[in-house]
């Protein structure tokens, strides 16, 4: 009598092959997408520091911060709303070689200065590219979070795990 033997597999280790696959594959997307959006925030911190070097650079020579544009922070220091691009003159390319003006979400980088030009406001509004109401002014932890940076301190920034 012979045996006969099956060459291939049955449709269940097929199947159980496939669910594995697939739980690996959504694990690896989830975290893919996830680096994607770190390396955004870390991007957009990197220029904002560039450009905080500049702008320091600038008024260590000039003893004020460049102006934004025609647009001055009512008294006080607020958030702005000037693009940085209206002071892309004033730093490039003496202070900077290109002045990066969006940041990793392709939004503006918005910039303000007092009326004294004594102070500076930085600002990348984040992945959802609108700028927060109300920031914490603290370590955040969603990558919707405004990163702002003034006087060349980073007062609210991405921090530990993101969402």
């Amino acid at each position: 009598m012979r045996i006969r033997r099956w060459a291939g597999f049955t449709l269940i280790e097929v199947l159980v092959v496939v669910a594995i696959v697939g739980i690996v594959v959504a694990i690896g997307v989830v975290n893919y997408l996830n680096a994607i959006e770190r390396a955004r925030q870390r991007r957009s911190m990197a220029d904002m520091r560039g450009i905080s070097t500049a702008i320091e650079a600038y008024a260590a020579d000039l003893d004020r911060y460049p102006p934004a544009s025609a647009f001055v922070l009512p008294a006080g220091l607020g958030l702005p709303t000037e693009s940085l691009a209206a002071t892309q003159n004033y730093l490039q390319p003496t202070y900077i070689r290109t002045l990066p003006l969006v940041d990793g979400w392709n939004s503006w980088f918005t910039y303000g200065v007092n009326a004294s030009r004594a102070d500076y406001v930085l600002r990348s509004n984040g992945r959802g590219g609108l700028p927060q109401t109300d920031p914490l002014y603290e370590p955040t932890t969603d990558f919707r979070d405004d990163i702002i940076l003034v006087n060349g301190r980073f007062v609210q920034w991405p921090d530990g795990v993101q969402h």
